[in-house]
């Protein structure tokens, strides 16, 4: 099945991802990982929770840690691009028999609460606390040296639908790869910023998150994040790479935080902007699909996911499967 002709007039406007909410089970453990190791600036502590931001960004954070129970997602958030667009964003989810509410976010201004088909759980905004530059305090750089956060990946039960449905709210297809023999998407990458994607979906038991990730300067810094891990007691937290994605032909970096959510160290993927640029196909066989240099991912990344507070999974009926490292 052929990805959907891009929506280039939504019904509101969608400006990029924004942040994400990882539930964790001890504070502490996750400040280590997400402060100390990968160099994530913190906006606003106490003893339930830990707000971040990147080095480049200047809204109050790109991620919330929340202390909690069990460790899942609580929310994925979005920046939309004015005031009328919430409004406009509220009457859309109700028209599709989607809940909604108005909630009090912390460091945020009005801010509409939904759910996907799926039960994602999403939130959008257009204000945020703003907050002093701080890309030039270069005192601060250390760890993976974090510029921005760059998009998230879900597992799906059915990409095709979530393709479908994301498109109609405006995000664009970039790449994708299709199983052959059924004909179905396999996974699927889609922007709103101009990179390689905001979003993207793989096939899998699902809603679940499969990682968020961030940019950073060089693959250098990648190098400098492995050895820091290999020798400060992180080592059991690499997963996959480092290597260079065939799709988005990104350099990256896989790594599981403390409760196992894992993070994507990103960097040199290419613009996106024009809004004719035709989506590009990759075969699920092909070994370069996943990893440039033809290396596989190992099973754990095919399998492993975070789930989403409130959201129950199913299993996909697309069986296929690509190329596993054995």
């Amino acid at each position: 099945m052929p990805v959907p002709a891009p929506n280039l007039y939504p019904d509101f406007n969608i400006v990029r991802l924004s942040h994400v909410e990882y539930r964790v089970k001890d504070l502490a453990k996750s400040r280590a990982f997400y402060v100390d190791t990968l160099g994530l600036q913190v906006t606003h502590e106490d003893e339930s929770r830990i707000y971040l931001r990147a080095l480049e960004e200047r809204g109050h954070h790109c991620i919330a840690l929340v202390k909690a129970d069990a460790a899942d997602v609580g929310v994925l958030g979005f920046k939309l691009y004015d005031e009328p667009d919430l409004e406009k964003a509220e009457e859309w989810f109700k028209a599709k028999g989607l809940p909604t509410e108005w909630v009090t976010r912390p460091h945020m201004g009005k801010t509409l609460r939904t759910r996907d088909p799926w039960g994602i759980p999403l939130e959008f905004y257009v204000r945020m606390d703003r907050l002093a530059p701080i890309h030039q305090e270069y005192k601060r750089y250390h760890g993976v040296r974090p510029l921005r956060i760059d998009h998230f990946n879900m597992f799906s039960s059915d990409v095709d639908a979530s393709v479908a449905f994301y498109n109609e709210m405006g995000f664009r297809t970039t790449e994708y790869t299709e199983d052959a023999d059924s004909g179905k998407v396999w996974a699927a990458w889609m922007h709103r910023k101009g990179g390689v994607h905001d979003v993207a979906f793989t096939n899998g038991t699902g809603p679940r998150l499969h990682h968020t990730a961030f940019w950073v300067p060089t693959p250098l810094a990648i190098i400098d994040l492995l050895d820091v891990m290999a020798t400060t007691g992180w080592v059991s937290n690499i997963e996959r790479g480092p290597g260079r994605h065939g799709i988005s032909n990104a350099f990256f970096l896989y790594i599981h935080d403390p409760d196992g959510h894992r993070i994507e160290i990103y960097c040199s993927d290419y613009q996106t902007v024009d809004p004719d640029l035709e989506p590009i196909k990759w075969d699920l066989k092909d070994p370069q699909r996943q990893t440039l240099w033809g290396a596989p991912a190992p099973r754990s990344w095919f399998e492993h996911g975070s789930v989403f507070e409130g959201a129950e999974t199913r299993e996909s009926e697309l069986k296929a499967q690509p190329i596993i490292a054995p």
